[in-house]
């Protein structure tokens, strides 16, 4: 349930960063960098919220989210001077569904699996 709150949410913040909300837009020309961010940022939550609804990538979405919301807790404090609650809660909520989702996140590591190298001592040589 709370994948697909996160995903309705999402949903609708980057719909309305790409649709050029004025107030998105507003916000963006205070942050000093360019729209061009607000079209970045409005693309990874539309991308994170199809993914939290699909249960495979719900993990690497909420991952993804949770960058995200670090950014714009850190933006909210630090260059808008606002209050950061509401990345807070939506850092909180991703974190807990990338954790819950944990396992779908490690499925997709390439590095799944491997084990360390044997150190040169321990392999046997086939010519003793």
């Amino acid at each position: 349930m709370l994948r697909l709150g996160l995903a309705a949410v999402f949903a609708g913040a980057g719909l309305a960063k790409l649709a050029g909300d004025a107030a998105m837009v507003e916000m963006f020309a205070d942050i000093g960098a360019g729209q061009w961010l607000r079209y970045a940022v409005g693309s990874c939550e539309l991308l994170a919220a199809g993914g939290l609804v699909l249960p495979r990538l719900a993990g690497p979405a909420a991952c993804g989210l949770v960058g995200l919301m670090i950014g714009a807790t850190l933006t909210n404090l630090f260059v808008l001077e606002v209050s950061a609650a509401v990345t807070l809660v939506l850092l909180a909520a991703s974190a807990v569904v990338a954790w819950a989702r944990w396992d779908d996140v490690r499925a997709l590591s390439p590095v799944r699996g491997r084990r360390p190298a044997a150190s040169a001592s321990a392999v046997e040589s086939p010519w003793s």
